[in-house]
């Protein structure tokens, strides 16, 4: 096809400011009339209801004026004239209904991240626009089709400047999303349909957790009834890395799916005490699910006396075999025990009502109901079939050696019983000091009892620190629905870290998921991926290191000081990072985070300590290291990496926290110590 000249550049930029200028001022229009709408819907609840969506839609249609609506442009054919196509973060349409930006979401968005000169899917060019304050200041251009001099490489984040500048401009506070930034193989993740749980292996910098987040958001837009009928969750590993994030689906104009940690989610009882790494790692094992299933179901009696229902001036009686039979047949159904519970008064007024009709009776279904509402069969149930409470299951199996061992059968071993019980039992239920452990447990509890609620979808982050049990937990929330997990296996820094991600979506319930090995790095420098890849032979044999995709390789900084000097050189080197554009991630070993925060302080140094409450984001951002997965940065320093790592039950889990800590950087990275560096760092 014939290729028209090349536009004047001042021109072109000037006519895609005026189109930005229209879609801005369509989407004040769409706004109005939302405001103007009236929330009649002939009832007080459907009109509350209503007039809850109108908010809803009119705050979503709020313009951010510090970024521009859209971001990019494709322009389509078919064999005949080639139709632009704005896309950006919202749809906007004019009064007409026509779209003055599409939304990055459609279908026909998928060409502006996937095209390519081998598959250019009918995109004669592809044009993706610079952005500084809301406005458009540059734009570069990639003909497909018939490419042209000046062309960008199609699809290569290394050759063009626009993605280089917006993947390394400077932030303070949240996670932005990146949807002017998402590679092809991130979209083929964010675009897998909502019937398939996708697992995604993903170094540090690959943007793994974005991805998880915008495939929520495109789930939303592709099934928003479905969806917005049986919800969203999206699990992260602590309050710091939800704050960290929680800014991206709002952005992207989902402002009602939850987020939460693993903690919160099946914390139905405060957490007062801490189990040794040994006992949580075994509290933590998929065998403990059956151990408590048979602590629950051993509860259903025998039947060793007949039931027995006076109903006028008869008796009518169902022998205890017969009942046996009904009870055995309950345990078998597959049902939960609670379930079964309720069906048994009916089951044993069932037979009663057989027994009437033998003798003449033409008893019907309100006979049959009286029957097994009536007091006799009710009591017999309640001494057969009793409530169940988690909690007394618990704790009579954590307080007796008898009642563990009957529960445990061959499944645990008598050394692994004794690590299980209560050095000194509590009295009561009411007394016990749970642990986060623990609380797990009671989850799996509930859930023999009663069936727990699925949702629709469920982004699970930082996968690869939950325990078996944690994964059962998040996986029966979405038995019926599907999940994203996210995580990477380097990373993992629990004592059951995962080994194996087939494992993983096992315990999930997802045996059948597909595996999406994502390793080109996009957010962390090459100068930085480097230095800390040096350490995966050590921890992690046998995985691949990742491979950074970015001209700029960073910058990298190792600085040794004296001991007596290092608190100053952390405090100096701070404030001078501080006063550059950017955030700044001042990683530290926990328990020097009070000392840290101290120095700074008398520095007049102005910071935030990650996992405490504050007021407002500053650009310093104090870490602990325990808590510094998932997190990103523009420059980063991490003090003392050798203190780090030693706080960590054994070396492997010292140096994988190492890596997670060095990995935290998009720009530049600083490491101060006074110990020497871990073998392979040195």
């Amino acid at each position: 096809m014939s290729v028209p000249p090349a536009p004047d550049p001042a021109h072109e930029l000037a006519r895609e400011q005026a189109h930005l200028a229209r879609a801005r001022s369509e989407l004040a229009r769409m706004r109005e009339h939302t405001l103007s709408l009236q929330a009649d819907a002939g009832d007080k609840i459907a009109g509350e209801h209503l007039a809850y969506t109108l908010w809803q839609r009119a705050k979503a249609l709020l313009d951010d004026p510090g970024s521009a609506l859209f971001f990019g442009r494709v322009d389509l054919t078919d064999g005949s004239a080639a139709r632009p196509h704005y896309i950006g973060r919202r749809h906007v349409s004019d009064p007409a209904g026509d779209p003055v930006v599409i939304d990055w979401r459609a279908e026909v968005s998928t060409a502006f991240y996937r095209a390519s000169r081998t598959y250019p899917m009918g995109v004669v060019l592809r044009r993706r626009f610079g952005v500084d304050g809301g406005e458009l200041t540059a734009y570069e251009d990639e003909h497909l089709l018939a490419p042209q001099d000046g062309d960008v490489d199609a699809g290569e984040t290394g050759g063009s400047a626009i993605l280089a500048r917006e993947i390394e401009r400077p932030r303070i506070g949240p996670m932005r999303d990146i949807v002017a930034t998402i590679q092809p193989e991130q979209d083929q993740i964010v675009r897998a349909d909502v019937s398939s749980t996708v697992c995604v292996q993903g170094a540090p910098g690959t943007g793994k957790t974005a991805v998880g987040l915008h495939r929520a958001a495109w789930l939303l837009y592709a099934f928003r009834e479905r969806l917005s009928r049986t919800g969203v969750l999206v699990v992260g590993p602590n309050r710091a890395f939800l704050e960290h994030i929680g800014a991206v689906l709002p952005a992207l104009g989902e402002i009602e799916v939850r987020h939460t940690t693993i903690e919160e989610l099946v914390g139905d009882v405060p957490v007062r005490a801490t189990d040794d790494p040994r006992v949580a790692t075994l509290k933590g094992d998929a065998r403990l699910a059956d151990v408590l299933r048979r602590a629950v179901w051993a509860r259903v009696g025998s039947a060793g006396e007949p039931l027995v229902v006076p109903r006028g001036a008869r008796k009518w009686r169902v022998g205890a075999f017969e009942v046996q039979e009904i009870l055995d047949e309950l345990g078998t159904r597959g049902v939960r025990y609670d379930a079964a519970r309720a069906m048994l008064p009916q089951r044993l007024a069932h037979a009663v009502l057989v027994r009437m009709e033998r003798a003449g009776d033409t008893p019907d279904d309100r006979v049959q109901d009286a029957v097994a509402r009536s007091k006799p069969v009710r009591d017999y149930v309640t001494t057969l079939w009793p409530r169940v409470d988690p909690r007394q299951v618990l704790w009579e199996l954590w307080s007796s050696p008898g009642a563990l061992a009957a529960a445990a059968g061959s499944d645990l071993t008598a050394e692994e019983q004794e690590l299980l019980l209560w050095d000194r039992p509590p009295r009561t239920k009411g007394a016990a000091r749970w642990t986060a452990a623990d609380t797990v447990l009671l989850d799996e509890l509930g859930d023999i009892l009663e069936r727990t609620p699925s949702l629709g979808h469920i982004v699970l982050d930082e996968a690869q620190d939950l325990s078996p049990m944690q994964l059962r937990a998040v996986g029966r929330r979405a038995a019926t629905g599907s999940l994203t997990v996210l995580g990477d296996i380097a990373q993992g820094t629990t004592p059951w870290a995962t080994g194996s991600w087939q494992e993983s979506l096992r315990h999930l319930g997802k045996d059948g998921a597909h595996v999406e090995v994502l390793d080109r790095g996009f957010r962390v420098p090459a100068a930085v991926i480097e230095y800390a890849a040096r350490l995966l032979p050590h921890m992690a044999p046998g995985l691949g290191a990742p491979v950074s995709v970015r001209e700029n390789r960073g910058r990298l900084d190792l600085d040794r000081v004296a001991a007596a000097d290092l608190v100053a050189a952390v405090v100096d080197r701070a404030a001078g990072l501080a006063r550059q554009p950017g955030s700044v991630g001042l990683i530290v070993p926990d328990d020097r985070v009070a000392a840290t925060a101290r120095a700074l302080t008398a520095a007049g140094v102005a910071h935030d300590v990650l996992g405490t409450e504050h007021d407002e984001v500053h650009q310093v951002q104090l870490v602990p290291a325990t808590v510094a997965k998932g997190l990103e940065f523009d420059r980063v320093i991490v003090v003392e990496p050798a203190a780090i790592a030693a706080a960590e039950p054994d070396e492997r889990t010292g140096l994988r926290r190492l890596y997670v800590v060095l990995t935290r950087a998009v720009s530049g990275l600083t490491v101060l110590h006074a110990e020497p560096l871990p073998g392979p760092l040195a």
